[in-house]
């Protein structure tokens, strides 16, 4: 059986795999790229060949424009792809739309490379599937124990309540562009909204396109320069940062909410100015994170980036071999804003 260290190795571009000539989530242009999903911090523009997931590939593409790299290959969830000595599989990570988590086996050995997942309820996406594997390479974005997330559909209770509480308000939700406004959007119709919902601009072409995929979002409106002053008691989706600039001064005395995991800090979202903190996130929390890696089986993790160290003490005091990886520039979407 061959060594993990054979199969995966750190470059400057980040992971690659020498038997396949791939890389996963490069951070820089390279001449084949394995991405697994659609957010800037892992999907970048300017490599010679792109596999991806077909909704991965159209972000990007949405994005970058067609020319984001010089070739695409589609790859369908749970098909097998040889390439070169190793086959790999997409397998669905439960982070954004398309997104994936990326399995490379060769002569027995499985290792199972997340990108950034969670396991928490979204209607927008396929939900993460658990695989079995001897070496499982993990996000660790939350990987503290206060990070533990509250049930999702308190959190979207409690921005409803919010609006029927200050009606003469405009709740402005802080959310990033891909994956957290759409989940926003159909986690809000779950629990029973069905007021058309703002949308700043920039949320407008992804939010177009998960409808295009048969994601039901519901009425949404774009918001208009002339309609701002008139949205009292209305929700409005935009990104974290229009709500620190003068876009957002002309609604009627507006609630400032941001939706992230981050948000479990108070200091943070008081330093921010967020008046309605919500804990909603798209990465594993503490206990998911654990729950994961013991369902994996998987005898050694490496953890690529957030708070890999304490969660590589666990690791270690559960008799799992672990290490962090300490890669730069992942994060950044969420970390930002």
């Amino acid at each position: 059986m061959p060594r993990a260290e054979e199969l995966l190795t750190l470059t400057p571009q980040g992971l690659y795999c020498p038997a396949g000539s791939f890389h996963i989530d490069p951070l820089r242009p390279v001449p084949r790229a394995l991405v697994t999903h659609g957010h800037a911090d892992h999907a970048r523009p300017g490599h010679d060949h792109v596999l991806a997931t077909p909704q991965t590939l159209d972000i990007m593409a949405l994005r970058y424009g067609e020319t984001h790299a010089q070739t695409t290959q589609s790859a369908a969830y749970g098909e097998a792809i040889r390439i070169g000595d190793v086959s790999v599989r997409f397998i669905p990570a439960g982070h954004v739309l398309g997104s994936a988590q990326i399995v490379i086996e060769r002569g027995g050995l499985r290792l199972v490379v997340t990108g950034d997942y969670k396991r928490g309820e979204d209607p927008t996406c396929a939900a993460f599937e658990c695989v079995p594997c001897d070496v499982f390479i993990s996000e660790a974005t939350f990987g503290l124990p206060v990070f533990r997330h509250p049930p999702i559909r308190d959190e979207i209770a409690r921005l409803i309540a919010s609006t029927q509480l200050f009606a003469d308000r405009a709740h402005l939700v802080g959310a990033y562009a891909l994956g957290k406004a759409q989940r926003m959007i159909a986690l809000l119709r779950g629990e029973g909204y069905d007021r058309p919902i703002w949308l700043h601009g920039a949320l407008e072409k992804l939010s177009d396109y998960y409808v295009a995929q048969g994601i039901e979002l519901g009425p949404l409106r774009k918001v208009a320069a002339e309609d701002r002053a008139r949205l009292a008691g209305e929700i409005v989706i935009c990104p974290p940062s229009a709500m620190q600039d003068r876009w957002s001064r002309k609604f009627p005395d507006p609630i400032a909410c941001f939706a992230s995991g981050w948000m479990r800090v108070r200091a943070r979202a008081r330093q921010k100015g967020v008046e309605l903190p919500l804990v909603v996130s798209d990465h594993a929390d503490w206990d998911d994170l654990i729950a994961t890696i013991r369902e994996t089986g998987a005898g050694e993790v490496w953890l690529t980036h957030g708070e890999a160290d304490a969660l590589a003490h666990w690791c270690a005091g559960a008799g799992i071999a672990a290490r962090p990886l300490n890669l730069l520039g992942y994060g950044e979407e969420e970390a930002q804003s």
